[in-house]
């Protein structure tokens, strides 16, 4: 049986070092709690507030849970993150990533996400990002274990079309690098 998520959401965070003077809220099944008072969950909500980074999140996240190391699924919707930030790598064990409805702009932030080895599921629609060409190739071909993006299962015709879309992306930006090594050497 699973334990419920820590629940921060919808309580105006702006900060991580805010949840630690809220209480998570509660909803049938309170989240139990260790003689420390740590929460005994692998899953944390944060979203629906005002973040915009998460400076001191592994910090925040060590006081708050039991044994944060098996943290496997973060809520991160709807806030205002503009960057992936490499706090969430260092949770081997996370497996599903929410991080719909914010400000991410660049599709290589995606990259950071690649130290995962059991991320199985992300969502970023509603990000910016989502609007660049070959947004999706992009993303499955970064992380090629994906089962689910966006809340739409990963065909295996998407994973053969990322992996053809990745060798020609490479290659467009390495004949980008020659062409301006080469013009800036003309002008040397």
């Amino acid at each position: 049986m699973y334990a419920p998520p820590v629940d921060f959401s919808f309580k105006c965070l702006s900060t991580m070092a805010d949840a630690l003077s809220e209480e998570p809220s509660s909803g049938v099944r309170p989240v139990h709690q260790n003689p420390d008072g740590k929460f005994c969950s692998k899953a944390l909500r944060l979203n629906n507030n005002i973040l915009s980074e998460l400076s001191g999140f592994t910090s925040t996240v060590t006081a708050l849970m039991d044994d944060p190391a098996q943290l496997s699924w973060i809520d991160l919707s709807f806030n205002d993150l503009s960057v992936i930030d490499s706090a969430l790598t260092e949770f081997k064990e996370l497996k599903v990533l929410y991080l719909h409805g914010n400000s991410i702009s660049k599709l290589s932030e995606m990259d950071k996400l690649g130290a995962l080895p059991h991320l199985h599921s992300v969502t970023l629609h509603g990000n910016p990002l989502e609007n660049e060409k070959g947004y999706r190739s992009y993303v499955i071909s970064t992380l090629p274990h994906l089962k689910s993006l966006d809340f739409s299962s990963v065909t295996r015709q998407e994973r053969d079309t990322a992996q053809i879309w990745r060798r020609g992306f490479n290659r467009q930006k390495h004949s980008k690098k020659i062409s301006t090594s080469i013009s800036s050497a003309a002008f040397s």
